[in-house]
């Protein structure tokens, strides 16, 4: 009975002592399990906060055209005439937000655009976009503005893939964007200060605002552009090249072949002349 007894209190002193074990170890445990947690949810936020980017209201492609068409069709003009562009003016290259971007994209080849910030590679400059979309937000201009939002005067659908090309014209939306663009040449082209901008405010009249109407009369851009080099006009260069050679040998290889011909004629007439019976 002793022994019974003795036995019977070793026993629940042992499973009172491992009782006391796990409850000290679930006591424990949760601040660990807790940090863990608050500790992946922190990840989650830093991520979320570190992969968030200010949402961007502007077409980048519409901004794009618009600079393009400012390079092609406005630019000549102004370096003709060796006219500075006012950084109050919407044209001004400091006032395009995405321009530092733009001027960043490195073109390898045909299916290789590479980032000049951080020298990754893609495929197309679409990636290339999204990439400086979510990557390198931060290096937008924060001072400057949508070029996109002057598209309706530069007449970007003229030089984008647009179905509003073929849509029928509406009489309000021209004259809207004509009035945009009268602002437009008013702002960067000031009359009376210069006469090189009194010359170039009544060339953005012809060249750009001029077509904002519904009956046709005026075309965008005709005063015409920078003259660029076709990639046509440099092959048929680089072939007439290569077979001007040839056509030279070919006329060379002919008239050596008529001069022996003639040879052969004349040595072949004196024989007849020797041989001739008296």
């Amino acid at each position: 009975m002793g022994k019974s007894s003795t036995i019977g209190f070793l026993l629940l002193c042992l499973s009172l002592s491992l009782l006391l074990q796990k409850s000290r170890a679930s006591s424990t445990s949760p601040p660990w399990g807790n940090q863990e947690l608050e500790g992946s949810a922190g990840a989650r936020t830093l991520k979320q906060e570190q992969g968030h980017s200010p949402e961007v209201h502007c077409s980048r492609e519409r901004s794009r055209a618009a600079w393009k068409i400012t390079e092609e069709y406005l630019m000549p003009f102004v370096e003709k005439e060796q006219y500075q562009i006012s950084n109050k003016c919407r044209l001004h290259p400091d006032n395009d937000m995405f321009r530092d971007q733009e001027l960043h994209k490195i073109h390898m080849d045909v299916n290789e655009w590479r980032c000049g910030y951080c020298k990754k590679s893609f495929r197309a400059e679409k990636f290339l976009d999204q990439h400086f979309d979510n990557r390198h937000s931060d290096l937008l201009n924060s001072h400057g503005k949508c070029l996109a939002d002057l598209c309706g005067a530069l007449h970007c659908d003229l030089v984008m893939d647009s179905k509003l090309r073929k849509t029928k014209c509406n009489p309000a939306a021209a004259e809207r964007n004509r009035h945009l663009c009268e602002s437009l040449a008013d702002n960067c082209f000031p009359i009376g200060v210069r006469s090189a901008a009194s010359r170039l405010h009544e060339l953005f009249l012809r060249q750009f605002c001029d077509a904002h109407t519904c009956t046709g009369r005026h075309k965008p851009f005709s005063r015409g552009g920078r003259k660029q080099v076709s990639v046509f006009y440099i092959a048929i260069s680089i072939l007439t090249l290569m077979l001007l050679p040839v056509f030279y040998l070919l006329v060379y290889l002919h008239r050596r072949e008529m001069r022996t011909s003639i040879q052969d004629l004349k040595r072949i007439s004196k024989i007849g002349q020797k041989t001739k019976p008296l």
